[in-house]
């Protein structure tokens, strides 16, 4: 850090097991990518390729490996992985993984409709050959999901060889955990804490009041994802009190 300050809360240090930050790249420049890890790489845990922009990007090689000399694991998105499955391209997948070098995969049913016991063994093959993020929750606005039943299934997925399980929000966050309008399904995210560890979850919450309230329940080091790669150090300062909205959250003892 450039000074001292007192009562900032301690972070996790790299490679960190929680408090992690995972960014969405949506497509970004090589260009772009060298000045995000210039001064945000390191904050950055983990980096998605969002849902498919990994198809059409013109340097896809060039960017990861961009990403791998800064330390940071890439991974395509979910719905990448649905796109092969529907198509019954599983094993092109595993081929695709092993051509890039990828050793994360996220395995997602979001946009299909698949017997949870066939994603539990997608995870659990994929999990001898990477490390697996498996994505709960709909992308359907529509389609709400019971407490109980996000506990089963993260239970489940976890048990299946999951390193971390991701609740849903999209790009937007305005799906899944929360509401249309962005507002936090607070009742939800509580009841799911009462039975997974917190450590194993990484909360979709690209919306600042979002990590705000994330942050606020869980402290610093809560698993945070979908965060645009410009809003990583702003996202830096809320988990340690240096924005107006925890600015004395964390403090001990207050002056004025």
């Amino acid at each position: 850090m450039n000074f001292f300050l007192t009562d900032i809360p301690e972070r996790t240090q790299k490679p960190r097991t929680h408090g992690l930050t995972m960014v969405m790249d949506k497509g970004m420049s090589l260009r772009e990518v060298e000045d995000v890890l210039e001064t945000n790489g390191s904050y950055i845990d983990i980096v998605k390729l969002g849902w498919a922009t990994s198809y059409f990007f013109p340097k896809l090689q060039e960017k990861i490996s961009l990403y791998k000399a800064a330390g940071i694991p890439v991974y395509f998105g979910g719905t990448l992985f649905e796109a092969f499955l529907i198509r019954n391209q599983f094993e092109d997948y595993l081929r695709l993984l092993d051509k890039y070098d990828i050793s994360y995969a996220e395995v997602s049913d979001g946009s299909l409709e698949m017997p949870h016991d066939k994603k539990c063994e997608y995870i659990h093959s994929l999990s001898k050959r990477a490390t697996v993020l498996s994505e709960v929750g709909s992308k359907d606005a529509e389609k709400i999901i019971p407490p109980y039943k996000w506990i089963k299934l993260m239970q489940a997925e976890l048990e299946a060889g999951a390193w971390k399980v991701i609740g849903e929000a999209r790009e937007g966050g305005n799906v899944g955990l929360f509401r249309s309008s962005g507002e936090v399904r607070e009742g939800l995210v509580e009841e799911i804490l009462t039975q997974v560890p917190f450590e194993r979850i990484i909360w979709e919450a690209p919306q600042k009041s979002q990590q705000v309230w994330f942050i606020k329940l869980l402290g610093s080091n809560v698993n945070l994802g979908n965060i645009a790669p410009h809003e990583v150090i702003p996202l830096e300062t809320i988990r340690v009190g240096l924005r107006g909205d925890t600015f004395d959250f964390f403090i001990k003892k207050k002056s004025i």
